[in-house]
């Protein structure tokens, strides 16, 4: 439980940054609004998924330098298979140097990073990339960045309910949630979405059970670090109870 007389002591971006990874484990993003930011400029919604990429690494970088230990992104869905091939297309090759950006600053940032999703659909080129990565980056202490890539949270929850009947015993939550892909995670503090939607679209469900959930107007490409520390200053000030008084 937050102590709210204690959050509301922060005053300044400095102090905040200092005192925001005390109190959030883990973030995760709904990164959602590209192609609308696209199309309010004229331009194609490729256009938007590019702009969407760097508002992630900045995103990743505040989140980091605050201290907070995992980032989860939603970049690519079970039902994004279901978009022109031309935009999926442009979205391979997009998370694909996004990963290798990643991958360049693995040493320099020890950051460990995981993907949940079954990765192994993604042309073989791009999942031996994601597989260097994480193979790369696999005893790094300093944060973690999981990508969300072919993920959905129904499907999540089927695979480790199959594991489960496999097992052929009965689990607790802690057993179950080992099933996961967030496995060794932190436990979720928060979920960002942009764009003013108000769902969470079959994103991280069970993880999310106890999490604060921030909506906002702003479209993800316009995301930076004034709209992130507006949401930890809300967060600081939040009372979570986890269903106690």
């Amino acid at each position: 439980m937050i102590d709210k007389s204690n959050a509301l002591k922060v005053g300044n971006k400095g102090n905040m940054k200092n005192n925001i990874g005390e109190q959030i484990s883990h973030i995760a993003f709904i990164m959602d609004g590209n192609g609308r930011w696209a199309k309010g400029r004229g331009l194609k919604r490729t256009d938007g998924h590019r702009e969407g990429a760097k508002a992630a690494e900045r995103v990743i970088k505040h989140c980091l330098e605050c201290g907070i230990k995992c980032v989860s992104l939603y970049a690519f869905s079970t039902e994004n298979w279901s978009r022109p091939k031309e935009e999926i297309d442009t979205l391979f090759g997009l998370i694909k140097r996004f990963v290798k950006n990643i991958h360049k600053s693995i040493d320099k940032d020890n950051v460990r990073v995981v993907f949940m999703g079954d990765i192994t659909r993604f042309p073989p080129d791009i999942h031996k990339t994601f597989e260097g990565v994480r193979d790369k980056s696999a005893d790094k202490t300093g944060g973690v960045i999981n990508i969300g890539l072919n993920y959905g949270s129904r499907d999540e929850i089927v695979r480790a309910v199959n594991r489960a009947v496999e097992d052929g015993k009965p689990v607790t939550d802690a057993q179950f949630e080992s099933l996961l892909y967030t496995d060794g995670l932190p436990p979720l503090d928060l979920v960002v979405r942009s764009s003013g939607e108000y769902r969470l679209s079959n994103f991280m469900m069970w993880q999310a059970a106890y999490a604060e959930l921030f909506f906002l107007n702003t479209l993800w490409p316009d995301m930076d670090e004034k709209e992130l520390d507006k949401v930890f200053e809300e967060f600081l000030q939040r009372n979570r109870r986890f269903g106690g008084l």
